[in-house]
Order: structure tokens, then C-alpha cells, then sequence
């Protein structure tokens, strides 16, 4: 599993031109994505290390702040461009497999008390956000 957070000011994920995620921070603007050997187990952790991450003003974490988080699937945080131009998906987890475990470490998150707003998994979307400071990290589990 893994996630691209992004400390914001504010953030939101729109479908079809219409919101279906927003916060308002400081706050985390998580892309996540799902690989074949993930796990309920793995999700745990991620929402567990995603909640208590110290990356916000005065090294709080969203769990000090009560911090909202903007959850977006990404199954392109799996794609492999070392060869060619042409990037391959091949250890991005399939749908059936991403989706419940993106959901799983969603309602983590809610179960120790976070505000979580979600996109829409395998939808076309677009992303909007300022990232504060900036402030970017990559987190593998």
C-alpha cells in the first residue's frame, strides 16, 4: 500500500463537475494506492500512520487537530515508467482487490475519530488543492 500526503490548506476532488470531497485545514490530501499483496492488516496500519503522521503546524498530527483528510484512490501511485514511455499498471491491484481496502482504510480512519472525505473509486476525477508549506511525503506499508 501506498500513499502520496500532502499537508493542505484545503482540498477537494470533483466528478462529472460536481464536488463529491472537500475539506478545509490545515489538513491531509491522500492519494492511496493499492498493490496485490495489501491487506485489512495493512490498511490498519496505513490509516493508523496516516492519523498520527506529525506533519502539520508545530508538528501536529491530524489525530492532535482533529484534522480532516481528503482519501482519493490512485492506482497509478503503481505504475512502472523504467521502461520505454509507455508506463504499465501491472502491480497496481485490480479493482475487485483496491477498492475494499481503500474503503477499509477509510473507515479506519473514522474509527479513530477522523473526518474523511472520499472521491469516487475508478471514476474520472479532478483534484484541487493548495498544499501548505509544501509539504509532500510518500508512504509505503
Amino acid at each position: 500500500m501506498r500513499a502520496v500526503v500532502q499537508r493542505v490548506s484545503e482540498a477537494s476532488v470533483s466528478v462529472g463537475g460536481r464536488v463529491v470531497g472537500e475539506i478545509e485545514g490545515p489538513g491531509l490530501m491522500v492519494l492511496l494506492g493499492v498493490t496485490h499483496d495489501d491487506d485489512a492488516g495493512k490498511a490498519r496500519k496505513m490509516a493508523a500512520k496516516l492519523w498520527g503522521l506529525r506533519i502539520l503546524q508545530d508538528e501536529k498530527a491530524c489525530s492532535d487537530l482533529n484534522a480532516p483528510l481528503l482519501v482519493i484512490s490512485q492506482f497509478t501511485l503503481y505504475g512502472d515508467a523504467r521502461k520505454g514511455r509507455r508506463p504499465t499498471w501491472t502491480a497496481a491491484a485490480p479493482g475487485p482487490v483496491a477498492e475494499p481496502l481503500v474503503d477499509a482504510v477509510v473507515e479506519e480512519l473514522r474509527t479513530l475519530g477522523a473526518k474523511v472525505e472520499t472521491g469516487v473509486f475508478g471514476a474520472d476525477m479532478k483534484v484541487a488543492l493548495t498544499n501548505d508549506g509544501p509539504i509532500t511525503l510518500i508512504v509505503d506499508m
